[in-house]
């Protein structure tokens, strides 16, 4: 037995004539016209030899459909969601007030708020905030990831910041960055270290 594969050819245009024809016929009625059945075609023979299939190219999804996004809220949708979110929050407030008469009103949230975040995230993942006295719980890659969000936000964010908002992201970038260096400087310098000898047998 021959180790060749087979192919098999196959005719597009006819599906393409009687596409063609479908769509006449459709249209005739639309006017009203008697319709005049056409002969059908011949059926094809396929030939002794290979034979190459040929298939459409399936039409390209759409973004969404293809990412599995879901579609984005209407403007309506998100200015009646947006409403709601703040009537909720400001009855959650009034609720923490009424049980802390002392406390004030919150600030408002801002971009340094959001620097602020991600800041106190990737210290805490490279080990600061623990309890003293217990061994540092690093998590280095979540702290990598931490910083690169903040560079995608100082990219995203250029020439579009005030004074201020500038320079706390990229003070605050600095320090991720170089506290990152320390880090991995430490954790490279350890891998290098030798094993301690095995303790001697008695």
């Amino acid at each position: 037995m021959s180790d060749t594969p087979k192919f098999t050819v196959i005719d597009r245009r006819k599906f393409k004539a009687e596409e063609e024809q479908e769509a006449k016929q459709a249209s005739q009625k639309e006017a009203g016209q008697a319709s005049v059945p056409e002969a059908p075609a011949e059926p094809s023979v396929p030939s002794a030899g290979p034979q190459l299939v040929v298939t459409e190219p399936k039409p390209a999804a759409e973004p969404e459909e293809a990412e599995g996004l879901l579609p984005a809220p209407t403007a309506d949708q998100s200015r009646e969601q947006k409403l709601a979110y703040d009537v909720a929050a400001e009855r959650l407030e009034d609720m923490i007030r009424a049980q802390n008469p002392a406390m004030g009103a919150q600030p408002p949230i801002g971009f340094e708020h959001l620097v602020q975040q991600f800041y106190v995230s990737a210290m805490i993942q490279m080990g600061a905030g623990g309890q003293e006295g217990q061994r540092p719980r690093v998590d280095i890659l979540g702290a990598r990831q931490t910083i690169d969000l903040l560079g995608v936000l100082a990219e995203k964010t250029k020439s579009n910041l005030s004074e201020a908002e500038d320079r706390t992201l990229q003070t605050v970038l600095f320090e991720v960055r170089m506290a990152f260096l320390e880090l991995t400087s430490m954790i490279t310098l350890q891998a290098m270290q030798p094993p301690p000898p095995p303790p001697p047998g008695r």
